[in-house]
């Protein structure tokens, strides 16, 4: 077993019809951006009825159709939001927890301490987040999972992941191992994959490989770590 093995994103997709809501970041191969990606999948015509929208930055999901909104609580929040030199990327409210934390000289770890997984009895979907810290023209990353620790529900693990930042090398988390009933929740460390240098390279990779009867939305970020300038792709399957 190759440990050090990178993955093609594409590859890990295509065999899985539902990883769920997943996050990737890392650096690109010519080392000169920062990569981020979060998409949303769904099976309930309530989790399908989202898009993505962007405001000043910050991405939030909404619903495409507010007339069938059943539950907004676990569908309706922000992804993405920057603070400071940080970008923040969760898979729900638990973004805006990390954020008042940094606001208050808090952490991200300290942040995540006071949250669990969702209350989606049977499937506890995990809530998986990530940070990026920026300064001196590089960056480094954390990611954490929290998750059930048995089928009841009856206590959260919590476990945290701090990167350096490598060119070409990013980090893949993503809620479930594949589709079921209760959905299996992933299992292991955030999966080592590639990051090509060109935005629409990897947009494309991770759209075109997402089971088209579940994907939703897709947003991807590349930032700048010489200027800071930012490049953005998003797409939404209800337009």
């Amino acid at each position: 077993m190759n440990i050090y093995k990178i993955d093609d994103i594409g590859s890990l997709l295509s065999t899985n019809t539902y990883p769920g809501r997943g996050i990737v970041i890392g650096k690109t191969e010519d080392g000169k951006k920062a990569a981020v990606a979060y998409f949303i999948m769904g099976r309930s015509e309530n989790s399908r009825n989202r898009i993505f929208k962007e405001v000043d930055g910050d991405v939030f999901t909404e619903p495409f159709d507010f007339s069938k909104v059943e539950d907004p609580s676990l569908i309706i929040y922000a992804a993405i939001r920057k603070f400071e030199n940080k970008l923040i990327v969760t898979n729900g409210d638990q973004t805006d927890t990390i954020y008042n934390h940094l606001k208050d000289c808090g952490c991200f770890k300290k942040a995540l301490k006071t949250r669990e997984f969702e209350p989606d009895a049977p499937n506890f979907t995990p809530r998986i987040s990530g940070i990026l810290k920026f300064a001196n023209g590089d960056f480094n990353y954390q990611m954490s999972i929290l998750k059930s620790a048995d089928e009841k529900g009856s206590a959260c693990n919590r476990y945290f992941y701090e990167y350096t930042a490598l060119n070409g090398l990013g980090h893949f988390i993503h809620t479930y191992v594949c589709d079921g009933n209760p959905i299996p929740t992933f299992q292991g460390e955030p999966e080592r994959v590639k990051i090509p240098s060109d935005i629409d390279a990897f947009t494309n990779e991770i759209w075109t490989n997402l089971n088209e009867n579940n994907k939703i939305s897709l947003y991807v970020r590349y930032i700048d770590l010489e200027t800071g300038a930012v490049e953005n792709r998003m797409i939404n399957k209800n337009k």
